[in-house]
């Protein structure tokens, strides 16, 4: 029997399984920055400003209007989870966290009880184009957890694992954002995630294999779901073809084979939180009446103040990596680049 129970293609947003909502892929060639500004180089003409998921000439301006991104907007009831792998993002919220982030940093995000942020993709090089590629996953919080408090926290590329099988040119590199592989651990997750409690087998990785290599996925608990997004070059899984395409695993071992151009993609695993789920753009809960309160809540106020002077703040230019909570404490990876 085939160890692949599901193969899905892959779409802008990839579908997820409980406790998994989706997976939004970014990847954007931006052009050179015009000097410090931080916006492109580039016309702009032909987009649609404010909602451009064009992809013209290789990149979006998503809902930014003059800075690529998206400004200002609530969350409530589930966490983001946020890697990028290449490029700069720019963070604000209402609970006065701020970040800049990129190269491999994951910004963890609950928003709980609700919560205000913004995510701007400012371009900082004005000599050469500026790529992004980033994942953002939205994973639901448990029913007695969708009123937590707002977490905010930041995992730097320099302090996540990294977990190495065979040698330079010949291996399998496995980033361990979420849970455990060969005994390695990944950095703690907020307390009210989903992912905090060892007996939901919550795993999130990114793995890329060199030209050829094949590599084992281990067994997890028959009780969890896991499901491979293969994003960056064609494999074969269990001996079947995968393209561009999402494949659910039955939990036995199963062997993962790059192509001649190796190969890249993403495995989210858990067990099912097995409640109701009703959503509505940012807002997700148990009930209908759940996104009403949600909505009525966020017009009046009670996701936090939104007191920055623009609803798509960037940084300064120079700014290097750094994340401030919400206490006022700052915290800067160990090569703050």
């Amino acid at each position: 029997m085939s160890a692949i129970r599901q193969v899905v293609p892959l779409g802008a947003q990839w579908p997820g399984i409980d406790p998994f909502l989706f997976t939004a892929h970014h990847r954007d060639e931006f052009p050179a920055a015009d000097g410090t500004t931080m916006r492109p180089a580039a016309s702009l003409e032909g987009r649609s400003i404010g909602q451009d998921f064009s992809g013209k000439d290789g990149w979006s301006m998503y809902h930014g209007d003059t800075v690529p991104g998206f400004p200002q907007h609530p969350h409530r009831g589930f966490e983001t989870v946020t890697v990028v792998l290449d490029g700069i993002v720019d963070h604000s919220d209402s609970l006065g966290a701020a970040a800049r982030f990129g190269h491999g940093d994951t910004q963890w995000l609950t928003a709980g009880a609700g919560i205000s942020h913004s995510e701007m993709m400012p371009l900082l090089n004005d000599d050469a184009p500026n790529p992004l590629e980033l994942f953002q996953i939205w994973l639901n919080l448990a029913p007695e957890d969708k009123a937590a408090e707002p977490h905010f926290d930041m995992f730097w590329a320099e302090e996540t694992p990294v977990v190495v099988r065979g040698e330079e040119g010949t291996a399998a590199r496995f980033r361990v954002i979420a849970g455990e592989l060969d005994g390695v651990r990944a950095l703690d997750p907020p307390p009210n995630s989903w992912a905090a409690r060892p007996e939901n087998h919550l795993a999130i990785w990114i793995v890329t294999l060199d030209p050829g290599v094949s590599t084992e996925l281990p067994a997890f608990d028959a009780s969890a779901g896991r499901v491979l997004y293969n994003y960056g070059g064609g494999i074969t899984v269990d001996g079947q073809e995968i393209g561009y395409d999402a494949a659910v695993l039955a939990p036995e071992p199963v062997t993962v084979t790059a192509g001649d151009d190796g190969a890249a993609f993403l495995i989210l695993q858990a067990r099912p939180i097995g409640a109701p789920v009703v959503q509505q753009g940012p807002f997700v809960g148990n009930t209908r009446e759940d996104i009403i309160t949600a909505m009525d809540e966020y017009r009046a106020g009670v996701f936090g103040q939104w007191d920055l002077p623009s609803n798509g703040p960037v940084h300064p230019h120079g700014q290097t990596r750094f994340a401030r909570y919400p206490d006022g404490t700052e915290k800067r990876p160990a090569d703050a680049s």
